[in-house]
């Protein structure tokens, strides 16, 4: 659909009732994103709903407004109970979600609220589900923990929402979702949406959802690019030991403007965070899984609220997160897939006619990436001037006459390897054939730390996994001499 094409809100109105649209008014929307014109009318009438977007293509707002809907429609036989209940793969996700929620009740006087995520209150969130507060957005695993009580009192859901439930799967919550939809009402609507379906959420689909009333959406199915239009992306090839040099050089170039660089471990946050905010004083926040959920949230909204900043993060920022106003993402340390890089890049050019750029770094040996993206509808432009350093040297002797921040390299240096070897590309990113004296002196040490590279494999697997990255530099050994 072209934009001018896509219908207003308003014309939804023998549907939505007067104060949600008030609401959606005064957000902003007139026009609904091809999502939400695909979703809306059938989710309205109470169909199951599997949708498949891009991320930034306006999802929040395709389920919140049928849940509200929802509960409007039954606290005028009930005033209390629980009828909604949404669940998202992380805590920044489930916070921000909720935010939206907030906004679009804003002229619902009678609608309750509450969120149920790890690291906040167990007491307060058990005191407002007692109270059997209308819409709860919540992550899996202290949802189920608080339906395990006798305090949540689920009966009366109407409508579940499982938001990005591929990454729900990836961060383990798969026996908690199953045992949530086992103990929730069978006479309910359920929506799924997610930027990529996969083999476990067709399985979930089938034990979650009415067959009859099932309502399959895919707004990028004829779609020859899997990112979205306003985005401009390339790829910068960097030998390994310069590495931290070239981050620092992008972080120079895009200084004036707000930016998220992706790594692929805690660690590794860490280590680039301090290095760069203590020793080159520049202007970088970093989040990861392991920071309390007080600093996370902190870190958030200082992200939120600054225009010109960095944000060190790992994956779990990459999900979900609506954060205004983000000009580049830099992929640091590529993702393990596809659907990792689609997710990561979703972070810019959010919404209809909106702009944003995306760089993804490469060591050498693993521009095979470039063309495994390719197979997937992803198109990435090389940009070849990226390659003059400013000499960090002087800077990183000075880091590391610190024996802390020597034991923060180290650390980060077994992170990056841990990442990467249990990546599944392994004709690509082939951790047996990679030079480790060169990778320790990417995080300044001047000789590798002694790690058993096979951490992360059971020893029934190990062999093959060995084997596996063997064959697969061999074959392309025979490639580059045929």
């Amino acid at each position: 659909m072209e934009s001018k094409k896509l219908p207003k809100f308003k014309e939804l109105k023998e549907q939505l009732s007067t104060a949600t649209l008030n609401a959606i008014r005064e957000m902003g929307f007139k026009r609904m994103t091809e999502i939400q014109a695909e979703v809306l009318p059938s989710a309205l009438d109470g169909n199951d709903i599997v949708a498949t977007a891009k991320t930034g293509s306006g999802k929040t707002l395709a389920f919140l407004i049928p849940v509200i809907e929802v509960v409007a429609k039954n606290i005028e036989k009930a005033m209390h109970g629980t009828f909604s209940i949404i669940i998202a793969p992380t805590r920044e996700l489930a916070i921000q979600t909720f935010s939206v929620l907030q906004d679009l009740i804003n002229h619902h006087n009678k609608i309750t609220s509450a969120l149920v995520i790890g690291g906040e209150s167990r007491k307060k969130q058990s005191s407002d589900l007692v109270q059997g507060m209308h819409i709860v957005v919540a992550t899996p695993g202290r949802l189920f923990d608080h339906m395990r009580t006798k305090e949540f009192d689920y009966k009366c859901v109407k409508c579940l929402v499982l938001d990005e439930a591929d990454k729900i799967f990836q961060y383990g919550f798969e026996e908690d979702l199953k045992q949530i939809i086992n103990r929730l009402p069978k006479d309910r609507q359920t929506m799924l949406f997610s930027a990529t379906l996969s083999e476990r959420t067709d399985a979930l689909v089938e034990s979650a959802m009415k067959k009859d009333k099932i309502q399959h959406i895919n707004t990028d199915q004829d779609d020859l690019c899997a990112t979205v239009e306003g985005l401009k992306q390339g790829y910068a090839v960097c030998e390994t030991q310069y590495r931290l040099w070239w981050l620092h050089k992008v972080l120079k170039k895009t200084k004036q403007f707000k930016v998220m660089v992706f790594f692929s471990s805690c660690k590794s946050v860490v280590f680039h965070y301090e290095f760069f905010h203590k020793y080159c004083q520049m202007n970088v926040l970093c989040i990861h899984g392991k920071m309390n959920q007080t600093d996370r949230t902190a870190t958030i909204n200082i992200f939120y609220e600054t225009k010109n900043i960095a944000l060190f993060c790992t994956d779990v920022a990459a999900r979900g997160l609506d954060i205004p106003a983000v000009d580049w993402i830099v992929q640091f340390d590529p993702p393990g897939d596809a659907n990792e890089y689609i997710h990561r890049v979703g972070r810019t050019a959010r919404g209809l006619g909106a702009d944003g750029n995306a760089v993804l770094l490469l060591r050498p040996e693993e521009v095979g990436f470039v063309d495994y993206l390719k197979e997937s509808k992803i198109y990435v432009d090389k940009y070849e001037s990226w390659d003059s350093y400013y000499n960090l040297q002087k800077k990183l002797d000075t880091a590391m006459s610190d024996s802390n921040f020597v034991n923060v390299a180290i650390e980060a240096f077994e992170g990056y390897v841990r990442a990467l070897e249990v990546r599944k590309l392994k004709q690509i990113f082939n951790l047996l054939t990679m030079d480790l004296d060169v990778l320790a002196r990417s995080f300044g040490l001047k000789e590798k730390p002694d790690v058993d590279i096979r951490i992360g494999f059971s020893k029934k697997h190990r062999p093959r996994k060995r084997m596996a990255a063997i064959l697969a530099s061999q074959s392309d050994t025979k490639k580059a001499k045929s």
